[in-house]
């Protein structure tokens, strides 16, 4: 059995690499939980990527229903060519629009099927998946067939934790929350990604950027991606490291500081503190 072991564009960790492999082992959903911004959606497209499968991509939002991911019937098309004497009216399968769950179950090969952002539905979303993603079967009453997986896809579930899942969901997943990068494990993201970055500059984007994130009361603490961005972005203007590592304590916002920062709360944060500190420095 195929294993993955991380790709050269995507740095996994052990536990996470561990996870993976388990769920396939289980044939069990793997549902990914961390922080907006750590690569939990890019994981699905490097599991495919790793194990040779075709990705098949469901983004969630809060107006998608479970059914949508089955099949829909167009019953307006239908009427519309009924009323216009169309002769395929006649064959009710040219009204069912095929979901994302029924394309994985026709392939000739197990793909990997991404459900992503499952928060973003409404609570009852989970549960109505429950019994098609255990028998990985689902029955289409419009022409009285049941549709059967050919090979059981790779079920990737990403969820921001915006708001709770059932518990007899939860049940049938395997679970793995993906922590924030430590030091090490970001400089190998951005040397993936970055591979001629100084080394002097990488250090101190490292140390701002971390920096920022133990700010107390900041509303939104910038990503993986925000960082890599913002690294992006110091290249481009050929922000040196020097200026990085003496900026004025009293200024505190860092330059290019807008891919970092994403709400005027945080920016105003920054610059009370920046008020604080001058006011100790004249006192």
């Amino acid at each position: 059995m195929a294993r993955f072991a991380g790709t050269e564009n995507y740095v996994a960790t052990e536990d996470l690499m561990v996870a993976v492999n388990a769920a396939i082992a289980l044939e069990r959903p793997l549902l990914i939980k961390g922080e907006p911004g750590t690569g939990k959606t890019v994981l699905a497209q490097e599991i495919a990527k790793s194990l040779g499968k075709e990705l098949i991509a469901w983004h969630i939002k809060s107006t998608t229903k479970a059914q949508q991911g089955l099949y829909e019937y167009d019953a307006v098309s239908r009427l519309r060519d009924s009323q216009l004497g169309d002769a395929k009216v006649n064959d009710i399968s040219n009204y069912i629009l095929r979901g994302k769950l029924w394309e994985s179950f026709t392939r000739d090969e197990s793909p990997v099927l991404l459900i992503d952002e499952i928060d973003k539905a409404d609570i009852e979303f989970p549960n109505d998946m429950l019994l098609e993603l255990d028998r990985m079967e689902f029955y289409v009453y419009e022409t009285r067939q049941t549709i059967q997986a050919k090979h059981r896809p790779i079920v990737i579930i990403t969820s921001n934790n915006e708001k709770e899942l059932p518990d007899a969901f939860l049940r049938r997943c395997f679970f793995h929350y993906i922590r924030f990068p430590d030091r090490d494990t970001m400089t190998q993201i951005i040397e993936v990604h970055y591979p001629d970055l100084q080394k002097t500059l990488l250090r101190e984007a490292l140390n701002v950027f971390y920096e920022i994130r133990e700010v107390a009361g900041l509303k939104k603490k910038p990503s993986t991606s925000e960082l890599l961005d913002w690294i992006k972005l110091l290249m481009v203007e050929d922000v040196s490291a020097e200026v990085l590592r003496t900026r004025d304590p009293a200024k505190l916002i860092p330059p290019l500081h807008g891919a970092l920062l994403k709400n005027e709360q945080d920016v105003h944060l920054f610059e009370r503190l920046a008020f604080l500190h001058r006011r100790e420095r004249g006192s």
